[in-house]
């Protein structure tokens, strides 16, 4: 495989990113050159560390350390509820979309040097007994009770990894 990221690449995950926003009731940047730029940060991140951090930030390149910055982010939802775009603006709201909101600056959510580990890992506090363990969506916080996390989230898409235990 070449290093080079193909304009082929970025059509077809430009599609698949499309398709997955509109079905998860999200939506992608309508100046469709801005958002290949973008696909092309996320392949080319792809490539070099493994996953897609987010072409708008800084990556150490440690998977666990950056997985609060793999695209769809953890920090997409209240950025879309609180400035109508995510941090790198390759999600936006349907208000956006519409013309009827325009984009500024979405200020950094994530804390400098990434989130802490304690805080990552840290186990809600359980009151009862429940028959499956409860796993969180990072991304979009969707819970489902059962052994093991999905593979893909059924809301955002998000890869299983991207799932936490929650109760």
């Amino acid at each position: 495989m070449t290093d080079r990221v193909t304009d082929e690449e970025v059509e077809k995950v430009c599609l698949r990113l499309d398709r997955e926003a509109e079905a998860g009731g999200y939506h992608l940047n309508p100046d469709t050159e801005f958002v290949k730029d973008l696909v092309r940060g996320l392949l080319a991140n792809e490539r070099r560390y493994g996953y897609p951090a987010c072409p708008c930030r800084l990556s150490i390149g440690v998977k666990e350390a950056d997985a609060d910055i793999v695209c769809p982010c953890e920090y997409r939802d209240p950025d879309l509820a609180e400035y109508g775009a995510c941090y790198c603006t390759l999600y936006v709201t349907g208000a956006v979309v519409a013309g009827e909101q325009t984009v500024g600056r979405v200020p950094e959510r994530r804390p400098p040097g990434g989130p802490t580990k304690s805080a990552a890992k840290r186990p809600a506090h359980l009151t009862g007994s429940l028959p499956y363990p409860v796993h969180r969506c990072r991304v979009c916080g969707y819970l489902c009770a059962r052994d093991e996390p999905p593979e893909i989230c059924p809301i955002c898409r998000a890869k299983k990894d991207r799932f936490e235990r929650f109760l």
